[in-house]
């Protein structure tokens, strides 16, 4: 009819296009596969059957026939296994492992000659380009007549017909027309994220389309608000109770914007979530006064009118930057918490200065749920600062359990404060492996202190070079500029460094006093003659020689030798339940015990003194679901001697620990 627009349906084919059957691959081209593949079958019926020798595959150029390379590959030949347990174990393993990735890719192929090489005369070769035929579907005819009226002008030129098998027939011009592809573009280099895009979308959601009502200006950007948000913070709130008259302020649709919602408007393939968005971005402010270009927007667009108030906030923070301003400016707009990880320490800084308190709450249960190596620092830093106490105790416990395990192998040693350094090293609760653990750390703290520069974490060759270049004249710490370290290597246990090579590397970096060393050196000469009795130190808690180890995965025990003074223990941990039962003890070693190394009993001293009086303390540390326990026996007092009966502790048993598990086990010989 004449003025009406018509879709004609789109021609029937006579014939239906169907790929051709692929060739299929003779015998010999999958026979190397297929003898790979029963060859576990084979070697197991030779021995469950007669034990006879079965066929091998023969070589060809074609088939490399693996040969056997170690102790796991021995399904892979068929050979008789005859009394070879594990040899039958790996062939029954075999069986039971499902096909792998190549055998999968040889048996489902839509043709053999993707995946096998047909000509026997050559060696084998494997795939290294895509042949397999660019094809896409068909489209119905009333999607194909839909999809051709939705198409511009400016597509329709542009693309590209796709490519079709050389088998297929040839079809009709009007279907190869209407299977045009949209043009997508890529750009080379996206755009780095600055801290508006950020700030749009947190707050893209309640965004109005007239344009904001509230100024802020802070850190050198003009941040658009809206009033209605802005009772969340004390400190906005204040501010615009404060600020001037609100002066008048007209805005304009942006010429790109409204570019951008024709160019939407007219097509089918984009949600209504382009259209908001494309709204929401698209207003331009005009103060009064200002004068108006050739490319103002006023020419072209609708104004709309609206008033402004301008406030101003002065932070002044290292940890606060645009990122973080703009992420707790974002999170007045809706009532979900959307912080990440890397931001949430400035964000805390921000939302504490805003008196923004649901933010606050927010970014500390963050905090108390992330802390790590990277994190732990930074978190303790901020929490002191701005008055978080629950963020500070879990930090330090962190720090505690984790000082020495993780932390000292990571760069992020160097933001630890010495405040905080000489805290931990005084607590209790520290978790160490020896004595030589905490000064090791401590010495890789002062190298990261006296080179700021370093980037990565220095080999321990390294740190030893650099201490042995400086002036032998006197030690560090006796020089001017490096007193303020004094106390932190007064927090470490000294006495406790038994090993010569230990002593030996602290005589080389020439950190410590002479006076120092020479005090270390005679308490352990007074220790040797007085048959272990360590006179010069009568505080347990800041005196004992700690120990421990971190029970994390299997075997079900866990043990370690503590020699001190020429008398040796054994130090075990045992897994009873997998409820997380376990019991610790320690036990004293004669000379000559099987546990002990070759090296230990030729060359370490024995003390045959029958019995030793011991006060030791055995405490056990985890952490379950953000809470740190602890489980100590407290102070113990037992008398070890050579004796089955005597040489074992009492047995502590402790349930429902939860892995890793850190043990720590603190002795001292009184004077007897």
């Amino acid at each position: 009819m004449a003025g009406s627009s018509s879709v004609y349906p789109l021609p029937k084919l006579s014939n239906s296009y169907f790929p051709a059957i692929p060739p299929k691959a003779p015998p010999p081209a999958v026979s190397y596969s297929q003898a790979v593949n029963e060859a576990p079958y084979t070697a197991l019926s030779g021995v469950i059957v007669d034990g006879r020798i079965p066929d091998r595959h023969p070589v060809e150029p074609r088939c490399r026939v693996r040969n056997q390379v170690g102790q796991t590959n021995r399904w892979r030949l068929p050979e008789s296994l005859y009394s070879d347990l594990l040899g039958s174990s790996q062939a029954v393993k075999a069986i039971t492992m499902p096909y792998n990735r190549s055998m999968i890719n040889i048996i489902t192929a839509e043709s053999p000659k993707l995946s096998t090489n047909l000509d026997l005369s050559k060696p084998y070769t494997f795939r290294v380009s895509n042949d397999r035929p660019q094809t896409q579907p068909n489209l119905m005819p009333s999607q194909a007549s839909k999809g051709s009226k939705l198409l511009t002008h400016d597509f329709m030129s542009s693309s590209v017909s796709p490519t079709l098998p050389a088998s297929a027939p040839s079809r009709p011009r009007s279907i190869t027309s209407s299977l045009r592809p949209l043009r997508t573009f890529t750009p080379k280099n996206a755009r780095p994220v600055t801290p508006k895009d950020v700030f749009l979308y947190h707050s893209k959601k309640n965004m109005s389309f007239v344009g904001p009502d509230v100024i802020l200006e802070c850190l050198g950007l003009s941040w658009e608000l809206h009033r209605p948000f802005l009772q969340k913070s004390g400190t906005l709130a204040t501010l615009l109770l404060s600020a001037l008259d609100p002066t008048s302020q007209k805005y304009y649709r942006s010429s790109a914007s409204e570019t951008l919602d024709n160019y939407i408007k007219k097509s089918e393939f984009y949600s209504n979530e382009y259209r908001d968005i494309s709204q929401r971005l698209s207003v331009v402010g005009d103060a009064p006064g200002e004068k108006r270009g050739v490319g103002h927007p006023a020419h072209t667009s609708q104004q709309r009118t609206g008033t402004v108030a301008t406030i101003t906030l002065d932070i002044d923070d290292a940890l606060v930057t645009k990122r973080a301003v703009a992420v707790a400016l974002g999170n007045l707009y809706h009532d979900e918490l959307e912080v990440d990880v890397n931001d949430v320490a400035g964000v805390l800084v921000v939302a504490t200065i805003l008196d923004f308190k649901s933010l606050v709450d927010g970014c500390c249960d963050i905090m108390l749920k992330s802390i790590s190596s990277k994190t732990a620092c930074t978190y303790h830093h901020t929490a002191s600062h701005y008055h978080q106490d629950h963020v500070v105790v879990a930090c330090e416990r962190w720090l505690e359990l984790n000082l020495i395990p993780k932390l000292a192998c990571q760069i992020q040693l160097r933001e630890m404060s010495a405040d905080l350094l000489q805290r931990i090293l005084k607590s209790n609760r520290l978790f160490v492996y020896n004595e030589y653990s905490v000064y090791k750390t401590l010495v890789y703290w002062l190298f990261l202190q006296v080179n700021p520069d370093i980037q990565l974490m220095p080999s321990h060759s390294s740190v030893l070079a650099f201490f042995n270049s400086l002036s032998k004249n006197t030690a560090l710490l006796e020089r001017d500029e490096s007193l303020m370290y004094a106390p932190l290597f007064a927090a470490v246990r000294l006495h406790g460094i038994t090993d010569t090579g230990n002593i030996q590397d602290m005589q080389i970096m020439n950190i410590l006093p002479q006076r120092w060393l020479v005090d270390l050196l005679s308490q352990h000469y007074h220790a040797l003659q007085g048959g272990g009795d360590m006179s010069a130190q009568k505080n347990f808690n800041m005196s004992a020689v700690r120990q421990g180890f971190v029970v994390d995965d299997e075997p079900h025990y866990h043990s370690e030798i503590l020699s001190l003074h020429g008398f040796h223990f054994e130090l075990k941990a045992v897994r009873q339940s997998t409820s997380g039962t376990y019991v610790f003890y320690m036990q004293r070693l004669r000379p000559g015990d099987p546990v002990l190394s070759f090296r230990q009993c030729e060359r370490h001293t024995f003390s045959m003194r029958q019995d030793r009086e011991v006060r030791y303390c055995i405490t056990v540390q985890y952490s379950h679901r953000g809470e740190n326990h602890l489980t100590t026996t407290g102070l113990l007092t037992h008398k070890f001697g050579l004796g089955e009966k005597t040489s074992k502790s009492e047995v502590i048993k402790m349930e429902g620990l939860r892995k890793p598990i850190y043990v720590t086990y603190a002795i001292m010989f009184p004077a007897s």
